[in-house]
């Protein structure tokens, strides 16, 4: 999905043993456009946490990009936020498993 590209984007990439940690605001650009920029630092997305701008994205391309995330990205963990949206939750958590962690108000996040 190409995003929101005339919105501003802010997302803070941290290198860690482990992988990087992606933190992002609400993805306008594109979540995987964001992955495709933040790989020339590291290629291994260890967590990825924040809004990913799906809330009024219609399924299909929901199933398709979770598992690009899942499968293509290799993303370890996933901690979506606010603007995901409900449909993309579900399905997020489906396929991620004991990897998709909830990112709510009052949620922690451990960052190795």
């Amino acid at each position: 999905m190409k995003g929101t590209l005339e919105l501003r984007e802010l997302t803070v990439a941290i290198n860690t043993p482990v992988g990087l940690v992606l933190i992002v605001g609400c993805s306008h650009p594109g979540i995987e456009e964001i992955l495709s920029t933040a790989s020339a630092m590291n290629s291994h997305v260890h967590l990825l946490l924040g809004g990913l701008h799906l809330v009024k994205t219609p399924d299909a391309e929901i199933e398709r990009l979770t598992y690009a995330l899942h499968d293509k990205w290799r993303i370890d963990r996933i901690a979506p936020g606010h603007c995901t949206g409900e449909p993309a939750f579900a399905k997020l958590k489906q396929v991620f498993g004991d990897s998709y962690l909830y990112a709510g108000l009052g949620s922690r996040v451990d960052i190795p």
